[in-house]
């Protein structure tokens, strides 16, 4: 299938979103650690628009973009589906996740003492618990889908923390069940040392964004 390779950064969501995309599949990748501090020429010539990880190499054509690149994974490399075969189990697949994708930069404000980023947030989570998760271990079931994998963004929002277990239990035990499948769990970042990082690099550079 040609060369594969990943610029990512260790502190990102969105690139362990293509980490784990390409592991569940076994697909062999070379990884690129990116300095957001101090950008590479091969970040900013490949992704000139947004000058963001992650990006996606194969085949020595670069793709920018999370779901944009899971997208193309699961139509090269279709083994092991992270997108259900059924057209409307698919299509409803794909609304959950525009839906946690609009409304999740809310949750990055948890904690921040905005009061209507909780509320907003909380709101979200339910009805994600409610009407996509419902009773199953995974939102794919059994299996890890494409939907488990963007929403595994909760490890960098607190985990469990913010998935309390009184108000969203069943959320809360799938975070727990996500991080123990091999692939996650041996591929997540250390939650105080991330957050240690993020806290210095936010007093070392106040005014970016």
């Amino acid at each position: 299938m040609g060369d594969v390779k990943l610029v990512g950064t260790w502190v990102s969501p969105y690139t362990y979103r293509i980490k784990w995309a390409l592991k569940l599949k076994g697909i062999a990748f070379d990884y690129i650690e990116e300095d957001l501090c101090n950008k590479s020429a091969l970040l900013l010539q490949y992704n000139p628009i947004h000058k963001k990880v992650p990006v996606f190499f194969h085949g020595g054509k670069p793709i920018c973009e999370s779901i944009v690149i899971i997208e193309y994974i699961e139509e090269i490399w279709p083994h092991n589906p992270l997108l259900p075969t059924d057209p409307y189990e698919r299509a409803m697949l794909r609304f959950w996740i525009k839906y946690a994708e609009d409304k999740g930069p809310s949750m990055w404000m948890v904690g921040e003492g905005q009061h209507k980023a909780e509320q907003d947030s909380l709101e979200m989570l339910k009805l994600i618990e409610e009407k996509a998760l419902g009773d199953k271990k995974f939102f794919g079931g059994d299996n890890i889908n494409m939907l488990d994998i963007v929403l595994g963004l909760g490890h960098w929002l607190g985990g469990e923390k913010l998935l309390e277990a009184h108000t969203l239990h069943r959320l809360h035990v799938w975070l727990k069940n996500f991080k123990q499948v091999p692939v996650i769990k041996e591929d997540l970042p250390d939650l105080d040392a991330m957050l240690a990082y993020l806290r210095r690099q936010r007093e070392m550079s106040p005014a970016t964004h």
